[in-house]
């Protein structure tokens, strides 16, 4: 029986799923099997236990690598992990062997702190290419025009595995709008993967947040990360509670 302390938890978590496969049924991609990685900066260890217990959840996605580390210990790999933020390359060597892709690889400095951690580790570490897609000073990622060079260049790194490509859209007025950025992204992408790099199988997609998903998705998402719609949080209502913790 599910714990009445998670029944709205519970039931955004299922809105958040069936608005995943209405929207790909509405932009003709029925049946996709689109993944949802809950982004996890909005949650503490009991709530994604709920999640777990009661609907089979298998990925969270991490923000920020203290929070990553506490959710690894205390979910005891009860959940997949994937680091969705900015990562700094000091943080490499603490999460590196608790995550299984990342999405926002976005430097070459980075990629080379990458293939020194994981050789030492004897392991390979998926990643994704992060396209900075709004070309956004404030933003992190890959120019569009850089792309291609970028992918190429990640081939010098044998314990680094290129699996597809994330991007965030600025934040835009209408869903047409951010599908523009989106199908962009989609676009520039497979031709990089199928035509350079000569990657055979499809790549992964990481696009389209709460507000975003459905653009996201009707452009060839494979991947969304939803948080705030889960949670029933934002960023701001977690630094207010992150606040109020520290003051007791």
């Amino acid at each position: 029986m599910e714990n009445n302390k998670y029944t709205d938890l519970l039931a955004r978590y299922d809105a958040a799923i069936e608005g995943i496969r209405s929207a790909e049924k509405d932009s003709g991609r029925d049946g996709a099997g689109v993944e949802l990685v809950v982004a996890a900066k909005y949650a503490d260890c009991a709530e994604l236990d709920a999640l777990c217990e009661h609907r089979g959840l298998k990925v969270i996605g991490e923000n920020r690598t203290d929070t990553l580390i506490e959710h690894y210990e205390g979910m005891k790999n009860k959940v997949e992990i994937h680091f969705i933020g900015h990562l700094q390359r000091n943080k490499v060597k603490s999460i590196i062997d608790k995550v299984s892709l990342i999405h926002s690889l976005e430097s070459i400095g980075l990629a080379e702190e990458l293939e020194r951690q994981a050789a030492k580790r004897g392991i390979e570490i998926r990643v994704l290419a992060e396209v900075n897609i709004g070309r956004e000073e404030s933003k992190s990622g890959v120019l569009p025009e850089n792309l291609r060079a970028f992918c190429e260049e990640l081939g010098n790194y044998p314990h680094v595995k290129l699996c597809g490509f994330m991007t965030m859209a600025p934040i835009c007025a209408s869903e047409a709008e951010y599908y523009g950025y989106f199908k962009e992204t989609y676009d520039l992408s497979v031709d990089i993967w199928k035509n350079t790099l000569h990657f055979d199988g499809e790549p992964i997609f990481s696009m389209g947040m709460s507000a975003s998903y459905r653009p996201a998705i009707a452009a060839g998402a494979t991947i969304v990360r939803l948080g705030s719609q889960v949670f029933g949080r934002t960023t701001a209502d977690v630094l207010m509670m992150k606040n109020k913790t520290e003051d007791k």
